[in-house]
């Protein structure tokens, strides 16, 4: 267990972050009950994006700065995601652990990042990727660091938890093998040797991501965070997405396309037309604030994601 990792941070910026959630009244002890509903009421309200990566600004992952910038309406990547969730439920009492992760390249984990059941990634714009080296044979150096997990124990059960990858469980999954079901998505969790586990979602981008047993700090992402929010070799600097996930499914973003992945009704998806429409869903269908965003900003992430959508084209019609 982590425990003090929301010392410091202080009880108005958890208030606004509750709030961020939609919870504005007391929570009551630690619970499975509880911990669900925190788990869903983060995937609906707080997307994952890279609207700052796509804009040249590496924002940092210290999850002070995550809670208060969630408060204030944005989203970010696992390392803000997860960061700040493990830190807000320490701060409520939970039994909370981060873990060094890593999406792993396998012949079954696809290219592309955050999809989801029958997401037609074919038919969509490229996505930014969390990148990891080829898995080599030790299973602990195929963790790559590229993602932060989490897990919790409470009412004497221990679950894996994660609002960091887009496209990943609507609620926590028990830490023990097997298979899972949510809804029309299936998941899986197995033994990854005695060093951790691994976590499969066929049909997602991240397909394959394995973490360690042992207990990770903040420090340990640095390095990572950095390559993949400022390399031009990173999926996150290459491309825009923005995910959200609900009850019923995932709404995803990549580009000038949105999708939204329905695995019983299926997935439909357009084009968005200008900068207007572009705009209005990111804030609306995502929730993401863009208060942030002068008119220059507004107009070098269109022009950077336009131009992105053109060459997409460009290379489906070779």
């Amino acid at each position: 267990m982590t425990s003090g990792m929301s010392a410091g941070i202080s009880d108005d910026a958890f208030a606004s972050y509750l709030r961020r959630l939609g919870i504005a009244g007391p929570l009551g002890a630690p619970s499975a009950e509880g911990l669900f509903a925190l788990q869903r009421a983060h995937l609906e309200r707080v997307p994952y994006e890279n609207v700052d990566i796509q804009l040249g600004r590496s924002v940092g992952i210290d999850p002070d700065l995550s809670v208060r910038r969630f408060a204030a309406g944005r989203g970010g990547y696992c390392f803000h995601l997860n960061g700040a969730f493990a830190t807000l439920l320490d701060h409520l009492g939970y039994e909370v652990t981060r873990h060094l992760g890593g999406v792993v390249t396998e012949p079954d984990a696809e290219a592309g990042e955050g999809s989801g059941e029958a997401s037609g990634a074919e038919a969509v714009e490229p996505a930014p990727e969390p990148e990891a080296e080829p898995a080599p044979d030790a299973d602990v150096r195929r963790v790559s660091g590229n993602h932060l997990a989490l897990t919790v124990r409470v009412d004497g059960e221990e679950y894996f938890v994660d609002a960091g990858l887009g496209d990943g469980p609507y609620e926590p999954l028990p830490l023990r093998e097997g298979p899972y079901r949510q809804g029309g998505f299936g998941y899986s969790l197995e033994r990854l040797d005695t060093v951790g586990w691994t976590y499969r979602n066929p049909g997602s981008s991240a397909a394959v991501v394995d973490f360690l047993s042992a207990p990770a700090k903040t420090a340990d992402f640095e390095a990572e965070h950095l390559r993949l929010s400022t390399s031009e070799d990173s999926g996150f600097v290459r491309a825009f997405a923005a995910l959200r996930r609900d009850a019923d499914g995932i709404d995803v973003l990549r580009g000038r396309v949105l999708s939204r992945i329905d695995p019983v009704e299926g997935t439909t998806e357009r084009v968005l037309e200008g900068p207007e429409e572009f705009y209005a869903v990111l804030e609306g269908v995502f929730g993401r604030e863009l208060d942030d965003l002068t008119p220059v900003d507004r107009v070098a992430l269109w022009t950077r994601v336009d131009a992105a959508h053109e060459a997409w084209l460009e290379t489906r019609r070779g």
